[in-house]
């Protein structure tokens, strides 16, 4: 297996233009890693930032990006116990966090950023760092779990409780958001969709959401939830855009609310009051994806309410940087690379 050729996509540089494929040989998986012939790759805004040397200014080079795949195992190594050849597996994108509470360094073990990425015909998962996609899924679909799933999971269902009758304000329709919207109607939540495009707040609502606000149209959309609430306000927000956004979230946000902060497509700072936070009891809380445990709990869920992921567009291995490139159109779900 040693002679055999593996292809990846390789940064030897920041910027698209630095981006190639090359080939090198197969790895080899240790004792507890499992050696994984990959189906798919599914792509998170984070992997631009990285490609463009946004998120990771000082990242090492040659360097394999992204960090969501799932796969086959074709070999395990000589002490692992925990899967067999043949199973179909997903990488657990922080590598070392398998349960409870997070690693004191949460970031030092991550696919895609601290570790080398997926994007490569075969990688290497440790066993402890790996779960069972959820057989319903077509490879397409599971690929899309390992950050954007699991990231709405962790915020809705393992770092809080939902309560039914409660409403969730969920900015944008990516990946996370989307499968936010799909976990609030499993859970019986209220959801409010936010969006600059009529078009994609339509399909929104026909995933589930409770009520659409056009922020384009309705500038304000911090008083248009209010409305929509009666002016009780919102019980969580998921905030995916950071800076002057956090503002808004912040008054859109009821007694007692519970603000997930999650994406930065907008700054990397949040901007907002401190007296209103603390008169009315804000609940701040930073989400970076979630343990293998709730990815499993996840997985088992998706399987019991017949969730599947929204896809926006599917590439072929060789368009990767077209792929890439695509995030920039601000999709609808996911963007998924076939590798296999």
């Amino acid at each position: 297996m040693s002679t055999q050729i593996n292809r990846s996509w390789q940064m030897s540089g920041f910027g698209l233009s630095r981006l190639s494929q090359v080939t090198g040989r197969m790895p080899q998986p240790g004792p507890h890693g499992l050696l994984v012939r990959t189906k798919a790759v599914s792509l998170n805004y984070k992997d631009r930032l990285i490609v463009d040397g946004t998120l990771i200014p000082d990242l090492t080079f040659p360097f394999v990006p992204t960090s969501d795949a799932v796969g086959e195992i074709v070999a395990v190594g000589s002490a692992a116990s925990r899967f067999q050849v043949g199973q179909r597996v997903l990488g657990q994108v922080i590598a070392d966090w398998p349960d409870g509470d997070a690693p004191p360094m949460l970031h030092k073990h991550t696919l895609g950023s601290s570790l080398p990425g997926v994007l490569s015909d075969h990688v290497i998962f440790g066993e402890d760092a790996a779960v069972l996609a959820p057989p319903s899924l077509s490879d397409i679909e599971a690929a899309t779990l390992p950050i954007a799933a699991l990231t709405a999971w962790f915020a809705m269902a393992e770092a809080t409780r939902p309560v039914a009758g409660q409403t969730i304000l969920i900015q944008g329709t990516g990946g996370v958001s989307l499968f936010a919207l799909q976990f609030a109607k499993a859970f019986g939540l209220r959801a409010i969709v936010t969006s600059s495009s009529d078009e994609k707040l339509e399909r929104a609502r026909k995933l589930g959401a409770w009520q659409v606000i056009n922020y384009r149209t309705r500038p304000a959309w911090d008083e248009a939830a209010r409305e929509l609430t009666c002016g009780l306000g919102v019980n969580h927000i998921l905030e995916m855009v950071g800076g002057d956004n956090a503002r808004r979230s912040l008054n859109a946000l009821a007694s007692g609310g519970r603000l997930s902060i999650i994406g930065l497509l907008g700054a990397m700072e949040l901007n907002f009051p401190i007296v209103p936070f603390m008169r009315n009891r804000i609940v701040v809380q930073g989400l970076s994806i979630g343990h293998r445990r709730s990815f499993e709990r996840m997985n088992q869920a998706i399987e019991a309410l017949g969730i599947r992921p929204v896809i926006d567009k599917v590439f072929g291995f060789d368009e990767t940087p077209q792929a890439l490139q695509h995030l920039e159109k601000g999709p609808f779900g996911k963007i998924v690379i076939r590798t296999g």
